[in-house]
């Protein structure tokens, strides 16, 4: 019930928030800002409800849904995706606050639309069936459009429709490979079901296992964005507004390697296994290419944009190692991306406000006019760059040590990889502190940067919050790592029981289920 409430309260509000009158906009952003708040209050009682010490799922809640397609509303947690729910319910009500100068047109349809995308964000890191799954995937999308397509900068048509059609390619895919599994279900057990678990106790053969892992892989690639499917990214970052790329960065970047750890490699693991050092090879281009045009760029935004590529190459890598350390690495750096980058786009915000310009060259100074803006941005960067002490640090160092440890079978070259994206971290310093160097220190050379204002009351209550828990999750991580390695564990101990069954799979073999007989003992066979 806390789950559903937590998940569903945006968009009952989002609804009820038609009726608000549209010639308020203070009106609208203060009762977006209530609803915000209270989803987060609510999803506060998630961690307390929640047992640390167990790996399974969580807070589950089940009901039949469309009972002839064997379709059912079924969600839970576990240490994997807890953090990420909170991660998303204390970003929307930054980037509504934060948008309360940059929206000025629509704001109760932007708001609506902010709520009804904390819905579909929430709904898919909760849900246990593929079907409900692939809805709240699809929600999402379109409030992203609007988002982008009516509030963001010139380009933006251009922008949102490239957003939706990469996504959609993703989409149609993964959709075919969820539909394959059902019927699959179907003909082994007689029974019909999108539940992960009977997905998660199904053994596909060799060739069928690559193709369904392929779709997934793709879909959640682009939604990464990996190497070279990053394209659509920096157009949706630099036309979308503040609000928009702190939320597209901050939690729905994380919704794709969300999706390759929660169903592309436990579904297919003998495909993962195989593909593995290709997806270690693409991780680390990633790495190594997002720093490396980052340190090229010219506007701020593309810059932030970039360095997600870069950033978010770590956490595939974490994820490819299929180590516990890796695992733990991959999502808690997934949720100090959030904070580091939503900080850096935030922050790029408050500079476009008052200078009407994202270019470097433009800028330079800005500590002498906005002191305490250009403290807030330093922790920013240097949590973003991974500086021991900040949350940054602590996800990347437990990636490498995961990738170094990893078996040379899953990444093919794990200590090589490792090394690489080492250098990954060192150019990610390099393109930030420039950034910095360049935006905030020396002498006020342009005329148009004297005078500025420092960061207002409202805009110092934006950014507290997130330099706060880069700091303690920097400083203190164990809390969330006590509750993400129960998980870690179980992840990886299903999914080398599922590998080992698909080892026994020949190219002319039918599917199996594998489980689980009342003496607990593992079986195999062609029945559930």
């Amino acid at each position: 019930m806390l789950l559903t409430v937590t998940v569903f309260l945006p968009l009952a509000a989002a609804l009820l928030g038609l009726l608000l009158p549209g010639d308020d906009p203070r009106l609208a952003r203060r009762y977006g800002l209530c609803v915000s708040l209270a989803t987060f209050a609510v999803s506060l009682a998630l961690p307390a409800a929640f047992d640390a010490v167990s790996g399974a799922m969580q807070l589950e809640a089940s009901a039949p849904w469309i009972r002839n397609f064997g379709i059912a509303y079924h969600v839970g947690v576990d240490g994997l995706s807890l953090f990420l729910v909170l991660l998303t319910t204390l970003l929307v009500p930054i980037c509504l606050l934060s948008a309360e100068r940059a929206i000025d047109r629509k704001v109760k349809e932007f708001v609506i639309a902010m709520l009804v995308l904390e819905t579909g964000m929430l709904g898919a890191f909760v849900a246990l069936d593929l079907f409900l799954f692939f809805v709240f995937w699809e929600v999402m999308l379109v409030p992203m459009y609007l988002l982008i397509g009516i509030w963001g900068g010139e380009r933006r048509e251009y922008a949102a429709i490239k957003f939706v059609l990469y996504t959609m390619v993703g989409s149609v895919l993964m959709l075919i490979a969820i539909l394959y599994l059902h019927i699959a279900h179907l003909r082994v057990t007689g029974e019909r079901s999108f539940e992960l678990a009977a997905f998660q106790a199904l053994v596909l053969p060799p060739r069928a296992q690559l193709l369904c892992f392929l779709a997934f892989a793709l879909a959640f690639a682009i939604k990464v964005p990996m190497f070279p499917l990053h394209t659509w990214l920096p157009d949706a970052h630099v036309q979308a507004p503040t609000a928009g790329s702190v939320i597209l960065a901050g939690v729905l970047l994380k919704l794709g390697t969300y999706g390759l750890m929660r169903f592309a490699l436990p579904l297919f693991p003998r495909a993962a296994v195989e593909c593995g050092p290709y997806l270690g090879a693409l991780a680390v281009v990633g790495i190594l290419y997002g720093a490396l045009v980052a340190l090229d760029q010219r506007d701020l935004k593309r810059l932030v944009a970039y360095s997600s590529v870069s950033h978010l190459g770590f956490v595939v890598l974490g994820l490819g190692a299929l180590t516990v350390r890796g695992l733990e690495g991959a999502v808690f750096q997934m949720l100090t991306h959030g904070l580091s980058t939503g900080a850096l786009f935030l922050a790029v915000g408050v500079i476009y406000e008052r200078r009407h310009t994202r270019e470097i060259s433009q800028l330079g100074g800005l500590f002498r006019e906005m002191p305490v803006f250009g403290a807030f941005l330093l922790i920013a960067t240097l949590a973003s760059a991974g500086l021991p002490g900040l949350a940054g640090f602590v996800g990347e160092f437990l990636i490498l040590l995961g990738t170094f440890e990893a078996p040379r079978l899953l990444l093919g070259h794990p200590k090589l990889y490792a090394a690489l994206a080492a250098g990954g971290v060192v150019l990610g310093a390099w393109y930030l502190l420039v950034m910095y160097q360049k935006t905030m220190l020396g002498p006020v050379s342009n005329p148009k940067n004297r005078g500025l204002p420092d960061l207002s009351t409202r805009e110092r209550a934006v950014f507290l919050p997130i330099l706060a828990l880069i700091f303690v999750m920097g400083i203190y991580p164990t809390p969330i790592l006590r509750r993400i390695e129960p998980a870690a564990q179980r992840w990886l101990g299903e999914f080398h029981t599922k590998y080992e069954a698909s080892l026994r799979l020949g190219p002319g073999d039918a599917p199996i289920v594998i489980g689980r007989d009342k003496a607990g003992e593992d079986r195999v066979g062609n029945t559930p």
